[in-house]
C-alpha cells in the first residue's frame, strides 16, 4: 500500500529550511507527488486551485506577489491556505513575503525554503514524493547490487538465495534486501526495490540465523534501494531437463507491473552460483551496450558454413 509523507520528513530528506512551522503543521501529510506553481491563483483565479498539493514559489511567483498591494497579497495568501494544503516552498533562497508568513501562521501551515533553482527543486520534490507515495508490492527474493546492476535473486525456498547473496557480498557487491523485497514502479519501465524497515541490512543464513551485513562488512556492503534490472531464478538441476546453452532464450517475468528480463540458472553441487551471477550481470550489461556474444558466435558459425559450402 502507498505510504504517507509528513512535511517534517520532506524537510529533513531534502535539507529544506523551515521558515515558518509548528509541531502540528510539520505533522501534516502530503498525499500527492504533484507540485503546484500558483501563478493563476496569485491573480485571483481559484476555479481550479490544487489546494491539496505543495505550493512552490519561484522567482516569477515571488516577483509577481511583490508587485501586489499588501492587502491584496494577504487576501490571496489566506485564500491559498486551505485545510488540506500541506505547505508552501520558496526556491532560490528568496525572501518570503510577510503576508505569506502571516497567512500560514493563521492557518498553521509550514513554509519551507531551498537555495536551489525552482526547476531543479521541483524535480527533486517530485522524485522523492513519487518514490515514497508509490504503491508497494512485496516479492520473495534477494535484491543485490552486482557491478551497479540491480539483480533480484529468486527461486524455491531452501535453494540457496541468501547464501549466494552472502557470497556476492563477500566478493564486494552490495545487499539491498533479503527474503522480502518491496518494489514499486518509478515509471512505466522502471521498477525499484527496497527492504522493509524491519529487515533493513539484515540477512538470514540457515544454521547461523540473522546477521547484520552493515555491522559485519561495513556501510559499503549495503544500499537503501536499487532499480530491479534483471531477475535471476535459481532452480534445482534436473538431469533430463534441457537448458539454454547459447543464451538465445530471452524471457521476462512480470514483477510489480513491469516486465523484467529473467535468467534461469540450474543449481547443483559444484557450481559456484555467485560467480555465475556475476558473469550473468556483466553479460547482461554488455548486451544492453550492444555487444551480444551469442550473435557473434552465430555470425562466425554462419561464416564457417558458407566457407565450407564454397569448397
Amino acid at each position: 500500500m502507498a505510504e504517507t509523507v509528513k512535511v517534517s520528513e520532506l524537510a529533513e530528506a531534502l535539507n529544506l529550511e523551515i521558515v515558518e512551522g509548528t509541531e502540528n503543521s510539520l505533522e501534516r501529510e502530503i498525499i500527492t507527488g504533484d507540485i503546484s506553481r500558483p501563478g493563476l491563483e496569485l491573480t485571483g483565479y481559484f476555479n481550479y486551485y490544487s489546494h491539496d498539493r505543495l505550493q512552490l514559489f519561484g522567482s516569477k511567483e515571488i516577483t509577481f506577489a511583490e508587485r501586489m498591494m499588501p492587502e491584496e497579497r494577504l487576501m490571496v495568501m489566506r485564500k491559498m491556505c486551505a485545510d488540506d494544503t500541506p505547505g508552501f516552498i520558496v526556491s532560490r533562497g528568496l525572501k518570503v513575503p510577510a503576508e505569506m508568513i502571516q497567512a500560514c501562521k493563521e492557518h498553521e501551515i509550514t513554509i519551507l525554503r531551498s537555495p536551489i533553482s525552482t526547476s531543479r527543486l521541483q524535480g527533486e520534490l517530485s522524485s522523492f514524493l513519487d518514490g515514497r507515495l508509490a504503491t508497494r508490492t512485496s516479492v520473495h527474493g534477494v535484491l543485490v547490487d552486482v557491478y551497479g546492476l540491480g539483480v533480484l535473486i529468486q527461486g524455491d525456498s531452501g535453494i540457496g538465495k541468501s547464501e549466494t547473496a552472502l557470497e556476492l557480498i563477500k566478493r564486494g557487491h552490495r545487499l539491498i534486501a533479503d527474503d522480502r523485497v518491496d518494489v514499486y514502479k518509478q515509471d512505466e519501465l522502471t521498477l525499484v526495490g527496497e527492504p522493509p524497515k524491519i529487515l533493513q541490512h539484515l540477512i538470514e543464513i540457515r544454521g547461523i540465523g540473522i546477521i547484520d551485513v552493515m555491522n559485519l562488512f561495513g556501510a559499503s556492503a549495503v544500499r537503501g534501494y536499487m532499480q530491479v534490472q534483471v531477475a535471476v531464478y535459481l532452480e534445482a538441476w534436473a538431469k533430463d531437463k534441457k537448458y539454454d546453452r547459447l543464451g538465445t532464450d530471452d524471457t521476462t517475468v512480470e514483477i510489480g507491473g513491469v516486465d523484467v528480463p529473467q535468467i534461469k540458472i540450474p543449481v547443483k553441487t559444484g557450481r559456484n552460483v555467485a560467480i555465475i551471477i556475476e558473469v550473468a550481470a556483466m553479460n547482461f550489461r554488455a548486451k544492453t551496450m550492444g555487444y551480444d556474444a551469442t550473435k557473434t558466435f552465430e555470425n562466425r558459425l554462419t561464416q564457417l558454413i558458407e566457407e565450407n559450402s564454397g569448397n
